[in-house]
């Protein structure tokens, strides 16, 4: 990935936990590094197909100075997704927000923070068996494409097949679907848990009929084990009304376990 370059942007803001910092205002310096696809930039010597830095750099001054924050780390966390949701060619920031005036009553030459942001790919299960299937599977994807943190890309076909898991219910409507999100896996997987309670799901029965489920597949390349996410979901390779939606989408996606493309897998399972 390409790389923009910002070096410490002064700005006079109110930003700090002392009532005085957030009242009198002090200086900070903002330094960025935006990366992004700088190719057809460079081929064309269009601004249109690059960012444009000075704009960048405005936009920086005035979030800053129109807003006020207690921590530094807020102030950079907002303003990160500021600057990811509203540049289209913005792929991940890193950001560092240095505050040469830091109040601590000894000699310093600056306090800074420095976070580094950006989209992800997630691959996301859609299931539901219970009353209007398709208005549930309709309502999850708008609420993705409402979501400020969401990019929904691609949704499949929605496919009806048989129950899972040997709890006798009626069939299953079945997508799977592509977001880039700047949600971490688990701050996704609450959002999903949320878009599926505002849809009246309720957790009485393993594998049981259901309202609507949200399943994360795959986030990046990562894997992911703990109490409360498995990354790529372990169900995967056994699950046909996964893996065929999945397979319109997304056909030589590789999954970073078993190393094989979704159509390998979706292959071996029905032969």
């Amino acid at each position: 990935m390409d790389e923009i370059r910002i070096k410490r942007l002064e700005v006079f803001a109110h930003h700090g936990v002392f009532p005085e910092e957030n009242q009198l205002g002090q200086k900070f310096l903002v330094s960025a590094v935006l990366y992004t696809d700088l190719r057809r930039a460079g081929l064309t010597d269009e601004l249109s197909h690059s960012m444009d830095y000075g704009a960048v750099c405005a936009e920086i001054h005035r979030y800053l100075t129109e807003h006020t924050f207690r921590l530094l780390e807020t102030a950079a966390e907002r303003l990160c997704a500021h600057l990811l949701r509203t540049l289209p060619q913005l792929a991940r920031i890193r950001l560092e927000i240095e505050k040469p005036w830091a109040p601590i009553g000894l000699p310093l030459e600056t306090a800074s923070v420095c976070i580094t942001r950006g989209w992800h790919t997630a691959y996301v299960a859609l299931g539901s068996n219970l009353g209007d299937k398709t208005a549930y599977l309709d309502g999850a994807v708008q609420a993705l494409r409402a979501d400020a943190d969401m990019r929904v890309q691609t949704v499949s076909d929605y496919l009806l097949t048989a129950p899972y898991g040997g709890v006798p219910q009626d069939d299953f409507l079945n997508a799977v679907l592509c977001v880039r999100t700047l949600l971490p896996p688990h701050e996704l997987l609450a959002r999903l848990h949320a878009i599926e309670q505002a849809a009246g799901r309720e957790r009485l029965v393993h594998w049981g009929p259901r309202t609507l489920d949200l399943d994360i597949l795959f986030y990046d390349d990562a894997v992911i084990a703990d109490d409360d996410l498995h990354v790529p979901h372990p169900e995967i390779p056994k699950r046909a009304f996964v893996l065929r939606p999945l397979a319109q989408i997304a056909p030589y996606l590789v999954h970073p376990v078993y190393r094989r493309t979704i159509t390998e897998l979706l292959e071996a399972l029905e032969q």
